[in-house]
């Protein structure tokens, strides 16, 4: 009886462990509704690599309250003109494509934006890859990076632009625009890119 007994004991608990390796992957990463955790929840549940060239969240950094407390900008509101930085800047793609942002609108990878720990949600700011004397204007629309040493997160559109996707990171300067000196960048860039379209 007790051999019988140990032995059901036994295909359960094998049973049980079966199922739970047969769970399919990323389902950890959606909540109770399915609907698709943030970016930032995101890197502090997982342990693998976050994006190229980031790390995961310290839980010190991911629970920081205070970096999603800033208000977006607006045309009256606060004014970077006077913000630079420089560092090292990484970025995030294909993990991270449709997931929710820090402000709340879903990541595209192939949109010029980036992530940044302080810089107000909805800001512009131009960052230069000085190596390459490329620049683009991203929008702040995300929290991080998380990675120590990493300064912003950019998109991979961006990186693409700066010529740093296949590094993975890159020494940047970063400086913070008006709207209105955002807004005459992107004309600009557009203007450019039709031209050149054009002329091929």
């Amino acid at each position: 009886m007790k051999t019988r007994l140990s032995r059901g004991l036994g295909t359960l608990f094998a049973f049980f462990v079966l199922a739970g390796c047969a769970t399919p992957p990323g389902t950890a990463n959606t909540s109770a509704n399915d609907s698709p955790l943030s970016t930032k929840a995101a890197q502090a549940g997982t342990f693998g690599p976050q994006a190229f060239g980031s790390a995961p969240a310290s839980g010190a950094s991911a629970a920081g309250s205070s970096l999603a407390d800033a208000k977006p900008l607006t045309d009256d509101g606060s004014d970077i003109s006077d913000f630079h930085q420089t560092g090292r800047a990484s970025w995030y793609g294909r993990g991270f494509h449709g997931r929710r942002t820090a402000n709340g609108e879903r990541y595209d990878m192939h949109a010029l934006t980036a992530a940044h720990r302080t810089l107000p949600l909805g800001s512009y700011v131009r960052v230069t890859n000085p190596a390459t004397s490329r620049s683009v204007v991203v929008r702040i629309n995300d929290r991080g990076p998380y990675a120590r040493g990493r300064v912003i997160d950019l998109s991979m559109a961006a990186a693409s632009v700066l010529d740093m996707r296949h590094a993975g990171t890159a020494r940047v300067k970063i400086e913070g625009l008006t709207q209105q000196e955002a807004r005459a960048e992107m004309n600009e860039t557009l203007a450019s890119n039709s031209g050149s379209n054009s002329d091929k």
